[in-house]
C-alpha cells in the first residue's frame, strides 16, 4: 500500500499504510504445522491472529478516515502537488480503462509524429468517438520521448488534423488534457508553436461536431487550451486549470520560485477544480477515489466515462448550427463581470 513518492502532507497516512502493511505480512505467513500433541506455546501464533485481524481493522478504518480528512482540507498548492503525482493515471490509462477498439493514428503529414499528443478512433459505450489526449509518460525513458507532456507544435497539428477528420464524418471528440504547458524550445518555437495553438484555438471553435474535454492532471496555459475549446468541460477533483503554474507565476510576481511563494501564487491563481468551476471555466467536478485517481484510478476512469455517456447524447442531437453558437457564448461570457454603479455623494 505504501509508496515511495512521498507528499508532504501525506506523511501521517503513509506511517498508517507501513503499519498496514506489515499487519498484512504477518497475518499471510504460513501458520506452521503443529506436532500432535501441541504443546500450549505452539499455538500461539493461532491464538494472536484475531487479535491482529482486530488490529488491522482498526488501522484501515483511521487509515480511511485520516485519508478523508487530509483531502478534504487541501490547500490550492498541495492539489498542484496532487495532480502531477507520478502514479497519477495519463491519457493512455484512460483509454485503456474508459475506451474499447482504439485504433491510434499518427503525425501531423508536415514535420512528423508527437508522442506527447495521443489520438486516435475509439469508442465509449456504444459512442464512436475521436479521443486527444496528451501524454506524460511513465518512466523515465518514456517521460524524455513524450517531453514530460509537454507538446511541440506537431503534436497540436496533430490533433487539429484527426478533429477535422472526426467532423468530416460527424464522430464526437473526447480530448484528455493534462500538461504543465507548451513545450518552449528553440526547435519548437521555429516551427510555430504559438501560432498551432492559436490555428487550433479558432478551427476548434468552429468544429462543427461535438467536442468534450477532460481535465485530468494539469491544466497549463495555452498548452492545455490547445485542445480544450469545448461544448462541455470537465475536471478531475484534484487537478488544476490555469493561465499559468503557480512556480511561473511565482517568478514573474516574486522574481523567485519557492514553496512560499508557490503556495501563495496557487492561492492568487484560483486554479482548484472548485475555482474554475465557480468562475464557469468548467462544466463539472468529478469525483476521484479517496485520496486521488492514482490510488484507484479504475474508479476514477469509471467516473470520467459516466459522465461521457450522460453528455454525449444531447450533443449529438444538436443542430450544427446550434452547437457553434453555444460553444461561441460558452467562451464569450468567460470573464464577463458587472461594475456597481457609482454611489452618489451626498451634498452638504
Amino acid at each position: 500500500m505504501a509508496s515511495l513518492y512521498t507528499l508532504e502532507f501525506e506523511k501521517p497516512v503513509l506511517a498508517l499504510e507501513r503499519q498496514i502493511d506489515d499487519l498484512q505480512a504477518q497475518l499471510a505467513r504460513p501458520t506452521p504445522s503443529l506436532p500432535a500433541p501441541a504443546a500450549p506455546q505452539e499455538a500461539q501464533p493461532l491464538a494472536e491472529a484475531p487479535a491482529l485481524e482486530r488490529r488491522l481493522a482498526d488501522l484501515c478504518a483511521q487509515h480511511a478516515a485520516l485519508l478523508a480528512e487530509t483531502y478534504a482540507r487541501l490547500s490550492p498548492w498541495e492539489t498542484v502537488r496532487v495532480a502531477r503525482h507520478p502514479k497519477r493515471p495519463q491519457t493512455r490509462d484512460y483509454i485503456d480503462r474508459v475506451c474499447t477498439d482504439f485504433a491510434e493514428l499518427h503525425g501531423d503529414r508536415r514535420f512528423g509524429d508527437d508522442p506527447a499528443m495521443v489520438t486516435g478512433f475509439a469508442r465509449v459505450g456504444g459512442h464512436k468517438v475521436m479521443v486527444v489526449g496528451h501524454q506524460k509518460g511513465r518512466t523515465t525513458q518514456e517521460k524524455v520521448a513524450c517531453h514530460f507532456g509537454c507538446a511541440h507544435p506537431e503534436g497540436y497539428r496533430k490533433a487539429l488534423a484527426k478533429m477535422k477528420l472526426a467532423e468530416k464524418y460527424r464522430v464526437p471528440v473526447v480530448t484528455f488534457v493534462d500538461t504543465p504547458g507548451a513545450y518552449p524550445g528553440i526547435g519548437a518555437e521555429q516551427r510555430g508553436q504559438a501560432e498551432a495553438i492559436a490555428v487550433n484555438l479558432r478551427e476548434m471553435s468552429a468544429l462543427r461536431t461535438p467536442v468534450l474535454s477532460v481535465i485530468i492532471g494539469e491544466g497549463g496555459s495555452g498548452g492545455a487550451l490547445g485542445i480544450a475549446v469545448a461544448d462541455r468541460v470537465a475536471m478531475l477533483q484534484h487537478a488544476w486549470y490555469s493561465v499559468i503554474s503557480p512556480e511561473g507565476c511565482a517568478a514573474i510576481l516574486w522574481k523567485h520560485s519557492n514553496e512560499q511563494t508557490n503556495n501563495a501564487a496557487a492561492q492568487a491563481l484560483r486554479l482548484t477544480a472548485q475555482d474554475n468551476l465557480r468562475l464557469g471555466i468548467v462544466d463539472e467536478v468529478l469525483p476521484e477515489p479517496l485520496g486521488g485517481a492514482h490510488r484507484d484510478p479504475t474508479a476514477a476512469a469509471a467516473a470520467i466515462q459516466r459522465w461521457i455517456l450522460a453528455t454525449l447524447p444531447a450533443l449529438k442531437a444538436a443542430d450544427p448550427e446550434a452547437l457553434l453558437a453555444a460553444r461561441y457564448d460558452r467562451f464569450r461570457a468567460m470573464g464577463r463581470y458587472i461594475e456597481n454603479p457609482p454611489v452618489p455623494v451626498p451634498v452638504a
